[in-house]
């Protein structure tokens, strides 16, 4: 038997080919546009989205029996704005997560309506990304549209829609909309009468592993697949990736040192931190986690290394730092604004306390250490919160990293797991089609048989020491510098 994980991301959609031992058969990438009408802005064509997928999964199955596919599920890029008219038609592009346009609305929901108030409803605060303040910006500049929507969607769940005839979202992806009420797992209907909706122009939810149907006649005969293929709903990347890392048990931790970084805490329980410096969101797998995202992590070193001292050869540059927790300079990774735990577009990256000794390999090993440094300040605030983190799981192209690896474990404390596999997403949409198909009876049985763990890094108890007198000094740096960043946005 064989499943097929989507994972629909920002530049390209990947799909995965997964038997029922859990190894990848086949993989398929296909890549579609970024609009960029306006500075800030961020689209894309939902047709583009479903031509890829439908062109990657003809070429994932070359050589391949279809009789075999049992079921389909996905991953996407989550928050996006997908909007349908009373004919399944798309409105209007398909705004981004990363689109930037929403800062009138985002604050108008946070001070006038109050952020206390809208964490109360869904457990968060809203945030520029989210989607709950683009159908605020739709009804403000583009009313016509507005008055048209029948249907509001997330990325992923357009292409089940185009798979299964059926208006549905998970309730992990529906988490990030900032219209969920995510202890509850509905739809908040205080947000739906702040934003002006009805409650029948939003999907129906499902849990990440439930069947929504089947393919449609037009659907199997377009993917060239039996038309009883099950469609199962799904998860945002994050909570796919997190399968996909087996991050599923409470105080379950995993961290990505991709081109942003994040970090996601499983957890029984809905809880909220006070500041909603990390988001709370609903797993994939029936019950929570937090999510923290910073904007640069490894994008932070590839920006040193290929504008800054113009080379490739990162392992190269890394070989000479050896002596760790005894850096004298510090490095604010906040290249581009920064998500958690400041929430603050204005802030900036920062060099302090270099001196006429200070060397090449100094400044690269601080840039390493500030993006630890600020993967720390998640994990503390979720510690914060009582609950207890003594191990990660650590993926993305920084993992590859033996130096990085050992200052995670050495800066955040943890015993840093490395994988078998690097599939992430994908492999969690895969896992996700598994279950809905009962090959295996939870996501947790999944999981814990089809996911290995290669290699156990530990922590240095002398580094941890030294580390952790430097963190409290990089705790210091932002607070101190927060006014600087604003007036030099202001000069911008």
């Amino acid at each position: 038997m064989l499943y097929i994980g989507i994972d629909l991301g920002t530049s390209s959609v990947k799909l995965i080919l997964m038997n029922e031992k859990g190894e990848v058969c086949n993989t398929a990438v296909k890549e579609y546009p970024i609009y960029f009408p306006k500075s800030g802005y961020s689209e894309q064509n939902p047709e583009d989205w479903y031509k890829g997928t439908c062109e990657g999964i003809s070429e994932l199955l070359s050589g391949q029996n279809s009789e075999e596919i049992q079921g389909i599920s996905f991953s996407g890029q989550m928050h996006g704005l997908v909007l349908l008219d009373d004919k399944d038609e798309v409105l209007r592009p398909a705004i981004l997560w990363n689109d930037g346009r929403t800062k009138e609305e985002c604050d108008y929901l946070n001070n006038e309506i109050g952020r206390e108030k809208i964490s109360s409803y869904t457990g968060n605060m809203a945030l520029t990304g989210f989607t709950a303040p683009k159908l605020l910006w739709v009804k403000k500049h583009e009313p016509e549209i507005f008055q048209k929507i029948s249907k509001i969607m997330l990325p992923k769940d357009y292409l089940a829609y185009r798979f299964s005839g059926i208006h549905c979202t998970d309730v992990s992806d529906a988490s990030g909309t900032l219209l969920f009420d995510v202890k509850n797992r509905r739809w908040s209907e205080e947000m739906i009468q702040i934003i002006g909706i009805r409650n029948d122009q939003l999907a129906t939810i499902y849990e990440s592993y439930e069947v929504v149907g089947t393919l449609t006649k037009q659907a199997a005969k377009e993917l060239s697949l039996p038309q009883n293929v099950k469609v199962i709903a799904g998860a945002g990347d994050n909570a796919a990736g997190a399968i996909g890392t087996g991050t599923l048990n409470h105080g379950m931790c995993s961290v990505s040192l991709g081109t942003s970084g994040t970090v996601l805490i499983a957890t029984d329980k809905f809880a909220v931190d006070s500041k909603n410096a990390l988001h709370s969101f609903a797993h994939a797998n029936g019950k929570y986690h937090f999510l923290g995202c910073m904007l640069s992590a490894a994008s932070a070193n590839k920006w040193w290394m290929d504008k800054i001292i113009g080379t490739k050869e990162y392992t190269k540059e890394q070989e000479n730092i050896k002596q760790l927790g005894e850096n004298k300079v510090f490095f604010l990774p906040y290249l581009m604004g920064e998500r958690t735990p400041h929430n603050n577009p204005d802030a900036r990256g920062v060099f302090l306390g270099m001196s006429m000794n200070t060397s090449r390999e100094d400044m690269t090993q601080a840039v390493l250490e500030g993006v630890t440094f600020a993967l720390k300040d998640a994990i503390e605030i979720a510690r914060g919160l009582g609950i207890f983190i003594d191990r990660i799981r650590l993926t993305g192209g920084g993992a590859k990293s033996p130096l990085w690896r050992q200052m995670v474990a050495d800066i955040i404390n943890v015993k840093v797991d490395i994988l078998k596999s690097e599939e992430g997403s994908g492999l969690g949409a895969a896992i996700l089609a598994a279950v809905g198909c009962k090959r295996f009876s939870s996501v947790e049985e999944a999981a814990q048989t089809l996911i290995s763990i290669v290699d156990t890094i530990e922590q240095n108890p002398e580094n941890v020491k030294k580390y952790e007198k430097k963190y409290q000094i990089f705790c210091g740096l932002y607070p101190a510098l927060k006014s600087t960043f604003h007036t030099i946005t202001l000069s911008d």
